[in-house]
């Protein structure tokens, strides 16, 4: 199919049985995570509920329980900013389920103020990428098991905001951004889904990056009238840019989804079988993206497809973590 802003999980699950399937998402005590688990669950698929906060990931799951009853759903605790937790996790993934069918990789943060992990990484790369690369990593074996099993790594439109920065990544030496913070970490989320599948193509994994759209969830939880403002002014600057002339309405390009629209993509990236073949795609509103097209929209930068930025994040992200892919 080849669907729109609009398109919903359940437009994009229509028809597919995902009985006997296990899929692990992270993030899914509340927005996409858990109407990704919704729709997935409801089509057979037996769900790892992964969140920071145990509570709210068990009364996620005991409302959709209500809405689903019987479904197969399990939760377990994940904090994506400690490296420990992480591997505590994962290890406790692989004792209970040998193969693994799906992993999402939903959870993240945007615009915080400047903080760094206990592990001493910046906090928006850390949390939506290193300790992603680390589940990941970690749960390899098990998704080669499953095969043809994928992996779906949540980016954004705001990777256009920022290519990595190899010589500050972290922000320890430059002027600390919000915006280029969560921008840098949404390019590292694309990168490495292309770079996790060109390593793993020939054992039967495939790996998809996804922009979600712009959706009214707890992700939004740091933004301040100032980032708002900033989001607004490079809009507004992109426009430019691309030779718009005239006032410009950087609200007009704010065109916000339904959850259910939301979390679509990501259910279409875990499922579709006319993806075979496409592996490493960035992917938003059901559809490929476009390289230099609309980043608001269904476009890509050329830095988020850069293959040897790819292998040279992955590189790095291995030392930052102390973890090798071992497949």
């Amino acid at each position: 199919m080849s669907g729109t802003a609009t398109t919903t999980t359940d437009e994009v699950l229509e028809g597919v049985d995902l009985s006997g399937k296990r899929i692990v998402i992270t993030g899914t005590s509340s927005g996409l995570g858990a109407e990704s688990t919704r729709a997935l669950a409801s089509k057979g698929a037996s769900i790892t509920m992964l969140a920071r906060n145990g509570e709210k990931n068990a009364a996620s799951a005991a409302g959709l329980r209500e809405q689903l009853p019987g479904a197969d759903l399990e939760t377990r605790e994940i904090d994506l900013t400690s490296l420990p937790s992480v591997r505590a996790c994962a290890e406790g993934i692989l004792a209970d389920h040998d193969r693994i069918d799906v992993l999402i990789n939903n959870a993240g943060v945007m615009c915080c103020p400047y903080s760094t992990t206990s592990d001493g990484f910046e906090n928006h790369l850390a949390s939506n990428h290193l300790g992603h690369f680390l589940l990941t990593v970690l749960l390899a074996p098990a998704l080669v098991r499953g095969a043809p099993s994928r992996v779906v790594a949540l980016s954004s439109g705001a990777h256009g905001m920022s290519a990595m920065d190899f010589d500050d990544p972290m922000f320890t030496h430059r002027a600390y951004d919000p915006w280029l913070a969560y921008g840098q970490s949404k390019t590292a989320n694309a990168l490495f889904a292309l770079e996790l599948d060109r390593r793993l193509r020939d054992r039967g994994l495939t790996a998809f990056s996804v922009h979600p759209g712009m959706i009214m969830t707890e992700l939004g939880r740091h933004l301040t009238e100032e980032t708002m403002k900033q989001m607004q002014d490079r809009i507004a600057e992109r426009a430019r840019e691309a030779g718009v002339e005239g006032p410009i309405d950087p609200s007009a390009a704010m065109t916000f989804k339904s959850v259910a629209a939301g979390a679509a993509t990501q259910c279409w990236a875990a499922t579709a079988p006319e993806l075979d073949g496409h592996g490493g795609a960035y992917l938003a509103d059901c559809q490929l993206g476009e390289v230099g097209g609309n980043v608001s929209s269904t476009g890509v930068e050329p830095h988020a497809r850069d293959p040897e930025a790819a292998v040279r994040l992955w590189s790095l992200t291995e030392e930052w973590v102390g973890q090798k892919l071992d497949v």
